[in-house]
């Protein structure tokens, strides 16, 4: 098991890997923002589903998924449609421009990867993709997240001893 340094260490590098996020954003257009992405990459990935399963691939409330879902499909990214199961639910797909955008994403990014990583190697980058594979499976797969266990009750007070007596004071009953 890894010390307590090395998690201490991985959290740092986590919370820097922000900065990597930031610039992978920036080289998106403006109109092209990260719920954009999100939305087109799970769809791209997953096939088409209803918002809920949208919501619960993004790890996101689904408030924040219907915005994001507006976004796209104000667009003409994606389409949604009648679910024949319950006409209630929509169904999200990609259209033919979401597919266009989605495919102009991931050439935009693999081209900035492709610049950034160009002094690794290919050994390098295919063990960085494996092992940020693993790490996101290790928190996609419903395990329950261990908590601490709360701090133990104060033991109730200790019969005081009567200083004067030496005995012990009766106990209280409720």
């Amino acid at each position: 098991m890894a010390e307590q340094a090395q998690y201490e260490e991985l959290v740092r590098q986590l919370s820097a890997f922000g900065a990597v996020k930031r610039e992978l954003r920036r080289s998106m257009s403006a109109d092209f923002h990260s719920g954009s992405a999100a939305v087109l990459t799970a769809i791209g990935r997953h096939g088409d589903m209803r918002m809920s399963r949208l919501a619960e691939l993004l790890a996101v409330d689904l408030s924040v998924t219907s915005r994001h879902v507006t976004h796209v499909a104000e667009r003409g990214w994606i389409e949604r449609s009648p679910d024949p199961a319950d006409k209630r639910s929509r169904i999200l797909r990609l259209t033919p421009a979401g597919e266009v955008q989605l495919d102009a994403l991931f050439r935009q990014t693999t081209q900035l990867l492709a610049e950034r990583l160009d002094d690794w190697s290919d050994d390098e980058i295919g063990l960085l993709a494996q092992l940020m594979s693993r790490l996101r499976d290790s928190f996609s797969d419903c395990r329950p997240t261990p908590r601490a266990a709360p701090p133990p009750s104060p033991a109730p007070p200790a019969p005081h001893a009567l200083q004067d007596t030496g005995t012990t004071a009766p106990p209280v009953h409720p």
